[in-house]
């Protein structure tokens, strides 16, 4: 019942992922952070079985330091992505495959704002926009809509708030707040929190 939402401008990234921590029919946490940094400039935002999310997602980012470490520069967006992927899919043919789905991020100077959609069989793809779960189904003809790659951030985020609150309005599942990330030139940058609180405090009576 999780929701990951990305969205890859011309210069920038937006991930959003909702801060849900369910266990069968309880809520145990709703302030859970599932975006991962993996480098300066690249996040990875993760959805799937608990235990498996946080054990692969810390794998991932602790071997892409190790990386920098021993090489003294890090991996650009596409090489992380494949890096990941390769995991993904050597684990899937072995006695314990992670089941995880995930989006990532990233910012590159020579190929600019980047976003990868990736799922638990190791399937790839570099999309302008995508979303994991049920919000998913809600989101992105949200998304197909009001995209356009040359948008300003502002814009941009207004975009993924209109993603987020057509989520809260339409799926049956409580997913009262989602954190957002944009990643640009200059790096990793927290927006705010689009709460379901704060959007009912803000909307208009058309809205309803």
């Amino acid at each position: 019942m999780e929701c990951l939402i990305g969205i890859a401008f011309k210069d920038y990234v937006l991930i959003a992922a909702d801060m849900t921590n369910a266990h069968s029919i309880m809520v145990m946490k709703s302030d859970e952070s599932k975006i991962f940094k993996l480098s300066s400039q690249v996040v990875m935002a993760v959805s799937g079985e608990s235990g498996d999310t946080t054990q692969f997602a810390e794998y991932i980012a602790k071997n892409m330091q190790l990386y920098k470490m021993r090489n003294s520069y890090e991996l650009s967006p596409s090489s992380i992505a494949k890096y990941t992927r390769k995991n993904l899919a050597d684990y899937l043919r072995s006695r314990s495959p992670y089941m995880v789905n995930l989006l990532m991020g990233g910012y590159d100077k020579d190929e600019g704002a980047q976003l990868y959609f990736m799922d638990y069989l190791a399937s790839m793809v570099k999309v302008p926009f995508a979303a994991h779960g049920y919000g998913g189904y809600f989101s992105l003809s949200i998304m197909d809509r009001l995209y356009r790659p040359d948008l300003p951030k502002e814009e941009g985020y207004k975009v993924m708030v209109e993603c987020v609150k057509e989520v809260h309005r339409r799926l049956i599942v409580n997913l009262p707040n989602f954190k957002v990330q944009m990643i640009d030139a200059n790096g990793i940058t927290d927006l705010p929190i689009i709460s379901a609180k704060e959007l009912a405090r803000n909307s208009s009576p058309d809205d309803h």
